[in-house]
This record gives structure tokens, sequence and C-alpha cells, in this order.
């Protein structure tokens, strides 16, 4: 890991982290609408239980940010595992209705929350790129 990525790592990877600790015991209202939020997107996801589905999402959360904290797991690795995560909450925004205005991008009050998460697509995609293009100078 480049010295330059430990402090986007390490604020994203706590972040996420925490998310996930968070979502340990979900259950019942919480992991009920966390689910169908995500099954409106991701219409899959209807066949998981929506407590299953929590601990997974839980899960899934804590192994990401672990990933992004641990200085051995490659930046390109981390990267591509924040960018796909950051798409999926991106997915979620643009499927659920109402989180944008009408025949806009823009995020509706309610949609703020899940709108602002672009911003982990680009970190991911920050990490990846910095990686492959560090990997292509150093060879030359």
């Amino acid at each position: 890991m480049k010295l330059t990525h430990v402090p986007l790592r390490a604020t994203v990877g706590a972040y996420i982290l925490n998310s996930g600790l968070g979502k340990r015991s979900l259950e019942g209202e919480s992991a009920t609408g966390m689910h169908g939020m995500a099954a409106g997107a991701i219409p899959q996801l209807r066949q998981l239980d929506p407590a299953r589905f929590a601990r997974l999402l839980s899960r899934g959360e804590m192994a990401l940010g672990a990933a992004l904290l641990a200085p051995f797991v490659p930046s390109l690795l981390a990267g591509l595992g924040l960018a796909a995560f950051g798409a999926g909450l991106v997915k979620l925004y643009l499927s659920t209705p109402g989180m944008r205005e009408p025949g806009s991008l823009k995020p509706t009050p309610q949609g703020i929350g899940l709108a602002k998460d672009v911003w982990l697509v680009g970190a991911g995609l920050t990490l990846v790129l910095d990686d492959l293009t560090h990997r292509r100078f150093r060879r030359a």
C-alpha cells in the first residue's frame, strides 16, 4: 500500500467497518425496511429473508472496511471492492422512487443520504487507477 493511500483507506475503511458493526443486530422492522429498499433496486434480493440480508450486508461491510484498513490488501483489490459497493448504493439511489427530483439526478431531501455515496465510487476508482498507473510507470 502506498503511503498516499493511507488517509483515504483509513477514513473510508473505518467508516464502512463501523457501519457494518452497527448492522450486526438489525432485526424486525429495521431489517425489513433495509431489505425492501435494496430489493426494490435489485429484485433478486427478494429471495433473501430480511434478517439474513441484514446479516450478509453487515458482514460484507465489515469485510470491506477491514480490507481497506489492512495494509497487506493491495489497493487495487480494496479499490475494486469499494467501487463495486459504492456502485450498488448509487444503483439503489437511482432505482428507489422518491430519492430524486422527477426527470433529474438531483436528490430530494430523502435522497441526499444515498446520493452522497457516489464518493465511494470515486474513492474506489481512485485507488484502482492510481495502483494501475503506478505499476505501469514502475515497469517503464
